[in-house]
């Protein structure tokens, strides 16, 4: 029945600024972490808790949420969510304390979880079949242009100003994105109310199964390896610290053309995609102590690692649409994936570089990878629909 309506892109256009939002919202601190330091009182390592927060309740709200919400429709869900980050913002930016600043990453958390959790799932719902490839590209563009857009452009606004003033930014076009929500998206009731044993079901379905494990592998070694990504551009490749700011907007402009390619390739090939992702980022940061030791070659293989990795959501999520039984639930389970796997990955990066070096801890994220391409091609491609060369 939705499929006959006209396609519906503007409401595309919406959930794809949540989406930039949400992340925009979730990475910002990591800019703004030594004013935020600074003004609160509190060291750098207690500072990034803002990041550890928002992580860890996005993960457990993704699952959670579209359980607690029943049959609520996915308009009014969405649309709520935006509202909570609009609260989670301005509280952010008026917070007295540290413990009342993380108080409200807890509502940023809450909402980032809720709403991807819901906007992967609902693409063919707003346009026909042989565009849903098209509508899925432009929603988790919006991760790429988070990183190459809205985090720049929200630390120089809190430079050119303060951090409250970037963290209030972020509720006024809350605000403006909850309108647009409201006013573009279409009635969009729950086809099948997802229920905690319908969770544990997805895994259950090998695709599912094989799609959220690689999400974990992929997103882990990821962060264990670009979190710290200035010291590794400043001490293995020689770049300047006053150029690393620049190099990163280089490297999510790369991620949106890897996103673009990703949409277009992985509609017709997930299998495929999905194998490329953990077997390129494998080559690309296991080589990069070795290879990357000139500042020429230090930033073409960010930028190649730049693109590998903003094609991840588009294509894992595509290989969810093929093979999930009941894609909100299965999205949710990625959602909580892939917002855990950011702070397991951090976490296990710092312990690493702590311990170790930074070429060991790239090497580790390589082992990551390596476990995911492995997984994937122990996987027969019939699993996704798509036929073995």
């Amino acid at each position: 029945m939705e499929q006959e309506q006209a396609p519906r892109w503007w409401a595309v256009v919406a959930v794809m600024i949540g989406i930039f939002l949400l992340v925009t919202a979730e990475q910002l601190p990591i800019g703004l972490l030594s004013q935020v330091a600074a003004s609160m009182g509190v060291t750098p390592g207690m500072a990034g808790l803002m990041v550890t927060v928002s992580g860890v309740v996005a993960a457990f709200s993704a699952p959670l949420l579209p359980v607690a919400v029943g049959r609520l429709d996915r308009r009014i869900m969405l649309t709520v969510l935006m509202i909570v980050m609009v609260a989670g913002s301005v509280l952010s930016a008026l917070a007295s304390s540290f413990i009342l600043l993380l108080a409200a990453r807890v509502l940023v958390g809450l909402s980032i979880g809720g709403f991807w959790a819901v906007a992967g799932s609902i693409a063919p719902r707003l346009v026909p079949e042989a565009q849903v490839p098209k509508a899925m590209t432009m929603i988790f563009g919006g991760v790429a242009a988070a990183s190459v857009l809205g985090v720049p452009l929200g630390t120089l606004l809190g430079d050119l100003s303060n951090w409250r003033v970037a963290f209030g930014a972020l509720g006024v076009f809350s605000l403006l994105t909850a309108i647009a929500l409201w006013c573009w998206l279409p009635p969009l009731p729950p086809r099948e109310p997802v229920r905690l044993r319908v969770l544990a079901q997805q895994f259950s379905n090998r695709g599912v199964r094989v799609a959220v494990l690689t999400t974990g592998f992929v997103v882990v070694g990821h962060f264990a390896a670009y979190t710290f990504i200035s010291p590794i551009l400043q001490e293995i490749s020689g770049i300047s610290q006053r150029h690393v700011g620049s190099l990163l907007l280089l490297y999510g402009a790369a991620g949106i053309l890897g996103n673009i390619a990703a949409g277009i390739f992985a509609g017709r090939h997930p299998y495929r995609a999905v194998l490329a992702i953990p077997s390129l980022l494998l080559l690309v940061v296991a080589v990069f102590p070795v290879l990357g030791v000139q500042p020429s070659s230090g930033v073409m293989l960010l930028m190649a690692w730049g693109a590998v990795f903003g094609s991840v959501s588009v294509s894992i999520q595509t290989w969810i649409l093929r093979t999930a039984p009941n894609t909100e639930a299965a999205t949710a389970l990625m959602a909580f994936t892939f917002n855990m796997s950011i702070g397991l990955g951090a976490m296990l990066g710092g312990r690493i570089v702590d311990g170790t070096s930074l070429p060991i801890a790239m090497w580790a994220a390589s082992g990551l990878f390596l476990l995911g391409a492995l997984l994937v091609l122990s996987t027969p491609a019939r699993v996704v629909g798509e036929k073995s060369r």
